[in-house]
């Protein structure tokens, strides 16, 4: 069993920018398109679903991403053009941060305010 968790985007157009230009998606269709209602994006094994239908999701959703390795992919992401915000109230929006739950972390916001929260667990 797999899910795929699926983000409502204001402009599918600025998503697929985001998702395939900084984090490194790509559409797991071929005839994919910024003029779509729902696209599904790729990255390894990890599927992420958009969809610009407002009936379909509401806005601010979050999904956890296990990676094998956080700091190396924030970096590859900040060259590929992430914004940092400078978040004083979040840091782990900024940048790789050890929780005191047992993760490494760093949360990155789309332009239609979903999250995505990459972490891998600290030791491994």
């Amino acid at each position: 069993m797999k899910t795929i968790p699926f983000f409502y985007v204001t402009s599918m157009k600025e998503a697929l920018t985001f998702y395939t230009q900084v984090l490194d998606f790509k559409p797991k269709y071929s005839n994919a398109s910024a003029d779509d209602l729902v696209v599904i994006l790729i990255n390894g094994d990890a599927e992420l679903g958009l969809t610009a239908m407002a009936s379909d999701q509401k806005a601010g959703i979050n999904a956890y991403v296990l990676v094998d390795e956080v700091d190396d992919l924030f970096r590859k992401y900040v060259r590929r053009g992430l914004i940092v915000p400078n978040r004083p109230e979040s840091p782990v929006h900024n940048g790789p941060i050890d929780q005191t739950w047992g993760m490494r972390e760093f949360y990155v916001n789309d332009p239609s305010g979903n999250t995505l929260r990459f972490g891998k667990p600290i030791g491994q």
